[in-house]
């Protein structure tokens, strides 16, 4: 690799565009590249290595609830499967989750999953077999089995879940568990993801933690660490903006622990929004 790194390919797929991934199935590793925009409404199929376009797809179509015809449907999220060889993509306004097969890009195969309108991000479980993604609007939890190829489950959770990729851990009650915070209230709220250990707990809500408050965008942990991370960057009060709160995953019962890191940035006037957690790869550092 160049040291420093330097660009090596580029190409413009269209506006806000919020969502890449290279594929990931064995035998197709980096091989290819996908990238999601907002305008126009579609998705772009490249090469790996040099970022050449090789299928332009739109988005536009039916809703899955009132079948009303939409023209402007965003791509949200996009994952790669891990079981075929096929790129997850999120279609916003629709509601819709396209399983895209690219074994045969000049000869593509969509296969389309009906959700919930409003999909917007998500991630995998600790298994890396269902994609968990929210409808923030609609305010569900979509569970998409990637295996199996169908929605699992459709999770009810309070308003506007946002959880990035959503973090994964361990509950020392209810077991293996995701999780997601919230814009519009202070509930983080974890998911059982686990059918064959835990099948009274799959896809259900096992337990809703109090965090500081709405406006948060996303929560992180990490298989070494006994920390969840939870920011509040959108809340209209600045202490909550500006700090950030800490669950100890093994004592959830016992709250959070708030770290004022504007405070200790001490970077002068300003937002000073505390947004977007992430661990090195050791997991002992944010």
């Amino acid at each position: 690799y160049m040291d420093p790194p330097k660009r090596v390919a580029e190409i413009k797929i269209g506006l806000e565009a919020r969502s890449v991934e290279t594929s990931k199935f064995k035998g197709f590793e980096d091989k290819l590249a996908i990238a999601g925009a907002y305008w126009p409404p579609q998705y772009v199929i490249m090469d790996g290595p040099t970022l050449k376009p090789k299928k332009i797809m739109s988005t536009r179509g039916m809703t899955v609830d009132t079948q009303e015809y939409h023209p402007e449907p965003r791509v949200a999220a996009i994952v790669a499967s891990h079981e075929y060889p096929e790129f997850i993509v999120n279609v916003k306004e629709t509601g819709k989750v396209l399983l895209v097969n690219y074994s045969d890009v000049e000869a593509l195969s969509v296969t389309t999953l009906e959700a919930a309108r409003f999909l917007h991000d998500g991630g995998w479980d600790s298994t890396h077999r269902y994609f968990m993604t929210a409808a923030n609007k609609s305010n569900k939890i979509a569970v998409i089995d990637s295996k199996d190829r169908e929605v699992e489950a459709l999770v009810d959770v309070k308003e506007i879940p946002h959880p990035g990729r959503g973090a994964n851990f361990v509950d020392p009650k209810f077991g293996p568990v995701w999780a997601t915070s919230a814009l519009g209230n202070a509930d983080v709220t974890l998911v059982g993801t686990d059918p064959k250990r835990h099948k009274k707990n799959a896809w259900k809500v096992v337990r809703t933690l109090k965090g500081q408050g709405g406006g948060s965008l996303f929560v992180k942990t990490h298989p070494k660490s006994n920390n969840l991370w939870v920011d509040s960057t959108l809340n209209p009060d600045p202490k909550i903006s500006q700090s950030i709160a800490v669950f100890d995953i093994n004592d959830l019962e016992s709250g959070f622990t708030v770290l004022p890191i504007a405070e200790w940035a001490d970077i002068g006037e300003g937002p000073k929004r505390v947004v977007q957690p992430e661990y090195n790869k050791a997991g002992d550092e944010v």
